[in-house]
């Protein structure tokens, strides 16, 4: 199953708030936990591995804290995904240093090199701002009649 992990989510969420609040200037790591309502603790790892990411920016100091290392329009879906999870590649021969032994003689690796370039291409075209954007309606994704036994539908 293709899924990013729950730390991945909440640092997405993260950044959004980060993007819907800027007007504040910075924020502490206990303001975000506060109104993000994660822990302190899992803010904290995030807003190191966003900062250690150059998604954001961090200060020191008494009056120090976080904001977004640039605009919320030049953030990427991907690259919140790359610093939180590394590059996207839904197989091995998918990723760019891949080290699979059935590469001369597979049939579909390419097949598959090309769908985890459309889910690339899919993650890179939504920005951070428009993630943020509260309210935006989704149609719902109907997975009723999708088994999750490989092969078999309801």
């Amino acid at each position: 199953m293709l899924r990013m992990s729950r730390l991945t989510d909440y640092g997405t969420v993260i950044l959004a708030h980060l993007a819907r609040d800027d007007s504040n200037g910075l924020h502490t790591t206990s303001h975000v936990a506060e109104q993000t309502h994660l822990a302190s603790t899992t803010v904290s790892k995030l807003l190191k591995m966003l900062t250690r990411a150059g998604l954001i920016s961090s200060f020191r100091g008494a009056t120090g804290g976080y904001r977004l290392a640039r605009p919320a329009s030049e953030i990427s879906a991907a690259q919140i995904i790359d610093a939180l999870e590394g590059p996207v590649s839904i197989t091995e021969c998918s990723a760019q240093t891949h080290s699979c032994d059935l590469v001369t003689v597979c049939g579909v690796g390419n097949a598959w090199q090309r769908i985890n370039v459309a889910i690339r291409t899919g993650l890179g075209d939504i920005s951070l701002e428009q993630l943020a954007q509260p309210g935006t309606k989704l149609p719902p994704f109907d997975l009723s009649g999708v088994s999750t036994r490989a092969g078999r539908a309801h």
